[in-house]
């Protein structure tokens, strides 16, 4: 019996593999349940980069004091107008799901905004190929790409070692963890 609960019904992020299909832009209301607000000197400058550079888009705003941004949904930021930001990133890090073949696109239109503000993408041993972004308000922000699950790699040694054994864990498709 397995403590993994299956509720990838409620979730908008693809399976994993070489064909997964980002879901659109969510434009819904919803009451949210997390969210990362982002203290910024530079609005403007800040929104052009989550739009140009994350693929954000602007849901609403309060000229000059709140931009309310969101990619798919529940992936939704709030920058708000500060006085100052840190000086450099700090320790946390908060991530965004994305499918693969989104990475590269995400490194290019990044790298033409601040061509400092990359690093990655590197492959992890939980089977993701994540990029770590510092935005202009030096958010430390991570996109997070599920792998194709391949049963013989390290990936899948990695995670039986915990006690997950299938490929889309979670998604319905093992009894075991159904």
């Amino acid at each position: 019996m397995s403590n993994f609960y299956n509720a990838f019904e409620m979730s908008p992020v693809p399976a994993p593999g070489p064909d997964a299909v980002a879901p659109q832009p969510f434009r819904g209301i919803y009451g949210m349940p997390a969210f990362v607000t982002i203290p910024t000197s530079d609005l403007a400058a800040s929104v052009e980069f989550w739009i140009r550079g994350l693929g954000f888009f602007e849901l609403f705003a309060i000229p000059g004091r709140l931009v309310h941004l969101r990619r798919w949904a529940f992936q939704d930021v709030l920058l708000v107008a500060a006085e100052s930001v840190p000086d450099q990133a700090p320790a946390i890090s908060f991530s965004f799901a994305c499918v693969l073949n989104q990475v590269d696109p995400l490194i290019e239109a990044c790298r033409a905004l601040r061509p400092n503000s990359v690093d990655g993408p590197r492959d992890t041993p939980w089977n993701t190929r994540d990029v770590v972004v510092i935005t202009p308000e030096n958010a430390r922000i991570v996109f997070t790409a599920a792998k194709p699950f391949d049963p013989a790699s390290e990936e899948a040694r990695n995670l039986a070692a915990i006690g997950i054994t299938a490929p889309g864990v979670g998604r319905g498709d093992n009894d075991e963890h159904a």
